[in-house]
């Protein structure tokens, strides 16, 4: 049974969240102190890739990874990549 994933982490004055849809084919938004920065309609197997900027000054650049497994199925994992720097993106589970 598929559903939503999302990562969420802090990073100083700011929050980074990934939601990740259902399945390979949902939707994969990133989000930066609640706004939409990002967008990839669909996903498949593998890794996608989103870049986002933190509204610092000067603003800050920074990837995420949202990696799919390729022959299990498994939940995706996500990382944050910034400053050089890539740490994992912990899940934060919802309660339906």
């Amino acid at each position: 049974m598929s559903r939503n994933h999302h990562f969420h982490i802090d990073h100083g004055l700011h929050s980074i969240t990934v939601n990740v849809g259902p399945g390979r084919t949902g939707g994969i938004e990133l989000l930066v102190d609640g706004k939409v920065v990002a967008y990839r309609r669909e996903h498949g197997k593998g890794t996608t890739v989103l870049s986002g900027e933190l509204p610092d000054d000067p603003v800050r650049s920074f990837l995420v990874r949202v990696h799919q497994p390729h022959l299990v199925r498994m939940k995706p994992g996500c990382t944050l990549e910034l400053d050089g720097v890539e740490q994992p993106m912990p899940e934060r589970y919802t309660a339906f």
